[in-house]
């Protein structure tokens, strides 16, 4: 098809009306655009209370009112031309801005396209002053308090193309909003105020960042989140990340600033969704309200015409300290997500078997036995004397043994019968200083979940998800140590296991054998169809090599050994951590149901799985109660 033949034009310059309305098509793309431009330049202006009125979504009127230091009389023409502005006066000044606005179009876009009426007054001026139209229109005396009032109506009036374009008046009104609530998270020293078509919507007062994100965001945000405050030179981030339990199937509860102004930016978006990784479902979004302080002049926002997207001079540095800076907030999510991560308790052959004398009255003596734990970790109580008072739990077993040894934890069956002992029941004194978020195990549910008690009521724990979780992060941890140059404890096996392998399998093993040494792994060929498995993580001992084995080549032969050690290593961990964890229907003695409460206890990250699980759920003696119509 041929395209249709143009007429012949000489060249010439455009009329400003022209190039103010082309300038429009970026800058005032719908009203929501509008409502963004005159709240950035009423911020830039100092003001602490704003006032936002809409009609017919931003479409009929736009009208927002601030007490910020004005406009001088002389300067409202100005103040409606294209390219005049007070925020920049030479190329250093944009290369260091510290504004929100400075490219000085906004205003002249706007009024190309819609009836604008400019109100102001300054400090010192007896009252103030508006003009109406373009900087052509001539100033005239008016009434109003100190600060600014910018009318727009009629959007679009002169260009109806551009007005078909625009959405519902409930859809635009929706952009707009949201907008408003953006601005209004980034300054929460300042008041803002909605309305629309006459009713008002919402109203923030002056307030600290927590009070403000709560009101914006909701309880469920407020209720499930991490303060988050670091600096590393020039570079600081702070406001709150949401627990990974309140994640959102969309990512409408992200909320990211740079020098306080809204963006979003990959980089930044990367760096966050990296840390949340090892705790969040791949299909879940997190929520946050993050804000990125820097030199401006390490940032360059002249980048969009929406000022939306920004480019780091230090990309790297800066995705880095974002990454880590969440990663560290959210290595707090251990054993609960309200508290402070309580301190592993010391090995058990550090304790001593009595407390005041062994055999006196009312004392509890320990004695050893053999259970799948190993005799170093599991341990009976019987009282010296009958009907005296249990101890606290802190004269129990301890949990923070070293890795070879935690790796019978949950083994096979042990060579000797497992003693039932009967659940531990803390003293009051004991329960209320809380010492144990996750409390005293009860018993156990079907062979997956663990009942236990606390000072808040009842814990539920998923022992698969729990233990998965702890064996991941001792993994990464074993890893980790060895890039430090500590050896990966290994256990060598009596009897290599040997399963039929492919010629790809074969391959991936010979050409591989330090990754797989890396990895803690030491598998051979033993003939062109055959591999053998000659030790594992001592970790991972009481797991099914071949099943490991095959895990393990299938990832190194999909993304190369490298790649493995590098981007793929927590995914291959996980994978391994999943296949080791306790399973289901595995009967656990109470002695240790308690030592998982314990592990997770000290472990990072351990509300939730590697897969992003919860690992455990409190139901609140308040919620038990009212299931029993209790107190009604």
């Amino acid at each position: 098809m041929n395209a249709p033949m143009t007429p012949h034009r000489p060249i010439q310059a455009l009329p400003d009306q022209l190039i103010s309305q082309i300038a429009a098509g970026e800058v005032v793309e719908r009203p929501s655009a509008v409502v963004k431009e005159l709240l950035e330049n009423a911020l830039d202006s100092g003001a602490t209370q704003i006032t936002v009125r809409l009609e017919e979504g931003g479409v009929k009127r736009i009208a927002i009112t601030d007490n910020g230091r004005g406009i001088d009389k002389d300067q409202l023409p100005l103040a409606l031309a294209r390219h005049a502005t007070s925020k920049i006066a030479s190329l250093s000044d944009l290369e260091n801005v510290g504004t929100l606005g400075f490219r000085g179009e906004a205003l002249a876009s706007i009024a190309s396209v819609a009836a604008v009426t400019l109100t102001s007054r300054t400090a010192d001026a007896a009252h103030a002053w508006e003009i109406v139209g373009s900087h052509n229109g001539s100033v005239s005396p008016s009434s109003g308090a100190h600060g600014t009032t910018v009318d727009v109506q009629d959007l679009y009036f002169n260009t109806p193309a551009r007005r078909k374009f625009l959405k519902s008046e409930q859809t635009e009104y929706g952009h707009c909003a949201e907008v408003v609530r953006r601005i209004a998270l980034a300054r929460p020293d300042v008041s803002f105020s909605l309305s629309h078509n006459g009713r008002t919507i919402d109203q923030w007062n002056i307030s600290e960042l927590a009070k403000r994100s709560a009101h914006i965001l909701g309880n469920d945000f407020a209720e499930a989140r991490l303060a988050l405050d670091e600096s590393a030179g020039t570079l600081r981030i702070h406001g709150f990340a949401g627990l990974p339990t309140a994640s959102k199937a969309r990512a409408d509860g992200q909320f990211f600033y740079v020098n306080g102004r809204f963006v979003r930016d990959k980089l930044l978006v990367h760096a966050v969704r990296m840390a949340y990784q090892d705790v969040l479902h791949g299909d879940r979004f997190p929520s946050y309200v993050l804000a990125l302080d820097l030199d401006p002049a390490l940032v360059d926002v002249n980048v969009h015409p929406s000022k939306i997207e920004v480019r780091f001079r230090d990309s790297r540095s800066v995705h880095q300290f974002v990454f880590h800076a969440v990663q560290r907030a959210l290595a707090q999510t251990s054993a609960t997500a309200f508290g402070s991560v309580p301190a592993p308790l010391p090995a058990a052959s550090t304790l001593s078997g009595d407390t005041a004398g062994a055999g006196g009255p009312g004392i509890w003596r320990r004695e050893q036995t053999q259970t799948s734990f190993g005799a170093q970790f599991t341990n009976t109580f019987a009282p010296a004397t009958p009907g005296a008072a249990r101890p606290f739990f802190a004269d129990a077993p301890g949990v923070a043994q070293d890795t070879a040894a935690y790796g019978a934890l949950f083994g096979g069956a042990a060579s000797s019968p497992i003693t039932q002992v009967e659940p531990y029941i803390a003293s009051p004194e004991a329960m209320a200083r809380e010492e144990y978020p996750l409390g005293f195990a009860l018993a156990q549910l079907h062979g997956i979940y663990i009942l236990a008690q606390n000072t808040k009521g009842l814990v539920l724990v998923d022992m698969h998800a729990a233990h998965e979780r702890i064996l991941y992060e001792q993994l990464k941890n074993a890893l980790q140590a060895q890039v430090s140059g500590q050896d990966m404890q290994v256990q060598s096996l009596l009897i290599p296991v040997t399963f039929y392998a492919d010629a790809i399998e074969v391959s991936t093993a010979n050409e591989n054998q330090d990754t797989l040494k890396a990895l803690g792994f030491d598998i051979a060929a033993l003939s062109p169809t055959t591999l053998a498995v000659r030790s594992v993580p001592t970790l991972l001992k009481n797991a099914d090599a071949q099943t490991l084995a095959r895990d393990v080549l299938r990832d190194v032969r999909e993304y190369g050994g490298s790649r493995v050690l590098i981007e793929r290593q927590n995914e291959l961990l996980g994978t391994l951590a999943c296949h080791t964890a306790v399973r289901a229907n595995r009967i656990l003695s109470v002695q240790e149901m308690n030592a998982l409460l314990r592990q997770m206890e000290s472990t990072e990250r351990a509300d939730q799985c590697n897969h992003g699980r919860p690992t455990w759920v409190q139901v609140e003696i308040n919620a038990l109660d009212k299931l029993f119509l209790r107190g009604q």
